[in-house]
């Protein structure tokens, strides 16, 4: 599985963004996917998850309410809503893929087998 992340940019505190990654392949609708993203000096850090057919999700307390998870297995793509950015929010974005994903390992970065190259997200005060 080949990822392929985008929708960063440069944006406001309070303002919105829709982030899309796109999979190749014929077997995405058999992967959970995840956000993750990294700050510059942190590590990289779990943000949200979906399984496969989008029947459960997880998010990191930090983004709940703000951040949806959803994808289109149609479209092979999974996305992510952010809503009410703050400048603590600021990161290159990643997304990654795991077949047969379990829920009790969502937001375990080591858990996940694909990852995309990664998309900034600045947001300004």
């Amino acid at each position: 599985v080949q990822l392929q992340a985008s929708g960063g940019g440069l944006v406001q505190a309070g303002d919105s963004l829709l982030l899309s990654c796109a999979a190749s392949g014929r077997t995405f609708s058999d992967h959970g996917m995840g956000w993750f993203r990294q700050a510059p000096g942190k590590e990289r850090e779990f943000v949200a998850a979906i399984k496969s057919r989008g029947g459960e999700t997880a998010y990191e307390e930090a983004v709940k309410g703000r951040f949806t998870i959803s994808r289109d297995n149609a479209r092979n793509t999974v996305y992510l809503q952010m809503n009410s950015l703050k400048p603590e929010d600021t990161a290159v974005y990643y997304c990654a893929a795991k077949r047969g994903m379990i829920s009790s390992a969502m937001s375990r970065r080591d858990y996940y087998d694909y990852w995309g190259q990664g998309t900034l997200v600045t947001v300004s005060s």
